[in-house]
């Protein structure tokens, strides 16, 4: 069991969805948020309705910049929760390359502009703790996914290398990857959706994780057994079932 009592956690992607769920979930358990996104209406609004102490740090992933005086003014944090992330769903043949530069931009290089901002510090401190968001699309190519799903195998490659080099050290690095999640961004979805979770209760799974010592926790778990079982599928296969 982790002690959260006054410890400051960088949440960035807060304002909405997951993030703005584990907001107040890790804020009952008592920690001291760092809110970011690009909303400060939005932050301000959930900081106000938060139980504990958080601080509004508005911030876009996207700009070096921003990222920078961000973590300038989030200060020494003892944890970063990177939950930004954008989504459109579009097969090949409707690329837009504005929305696909969007997801791979926000979602990976995004993730990897506020981890320059705090890798560093935590490795000489040897001590902190990382907690990326994959997705259950990210294990294996998918049809209609072509910015998301490689934005999101990113993040998760990013995570595990970043665990193969911290897991001996004082830094702890952990990797969750949900599966559909009812939010603002699977409203664009026009498909089934198995399996689809609230954010209260991915917040939870997500919380719980983050209380373990364990790296990577894939879910629904049930479901999350398609896609990691679909890795040791010959592509024929893969191919046939799933495009």
């Amino acid at each position: 069991m982790r002690n959260w009592t006054g410890k400051r956690y960088w949440l960035v992607g807060a304002s909405e969805g997951l993030g703005q769920a584990l907001a107040h979930r890790m804020s009952k358990a008592g920690a001291h948020l760092i809110l970011s996104a690009r909303s400060e209406d939005k932050l301000t609004a959930l900081s106000n309705a938060l139980p504990g102490p958080s601080e509004v740090v508005p911030c876009d992933v996207s700009d070096q910049s921003s990222v920078e005086a961000a973590a300038r003014q989030a200060g020494a944090i003892d944890g970063l929760v990177y939950l930004a992330g954008v989504y459109w769903p579009q097969p090949a043949q409707e690329w837009q390359a504005k929305e696909v530069n969007a997801m791979c931009d926000v979602n990976f290089t995004g993730a990897a502009r506020v981890l320059s901002q705090v890798v560093p510090d935590m490795a000489d401190r040897n001590t902190g703790h990382i907690v990326l968001t994959g997705s259950l699309s990210g294990f294996r190519g998918l049809p209609g996914a072509t910015g998301y799903a490689a934005s999101k195998a990113g993040v998760m490659a990013m995570a595990e290398s970043l665990y193969a080099d911290l897991h001996k050290t004082g830094v702890q690095v952990q990797l969750v990857n949900p599966g559909f999640i009812r939010t603002r961004l699977t409203e664009k979805n026009d498909f089934a959706m198995p399996f689809i979770m609230e954010s209260a209760d991915a917040a939870d799974i997500m919380f719980r994780h983050m209380e373990s010592n364990r790296f990577k926790k894939s879910f629904p778990t049930l479901f999350s057994w398609v896609f990691r079982g679909s890795q040791f599928l010959p592509d024929w296969l893969y191919y046939r079932l799933f495009a």
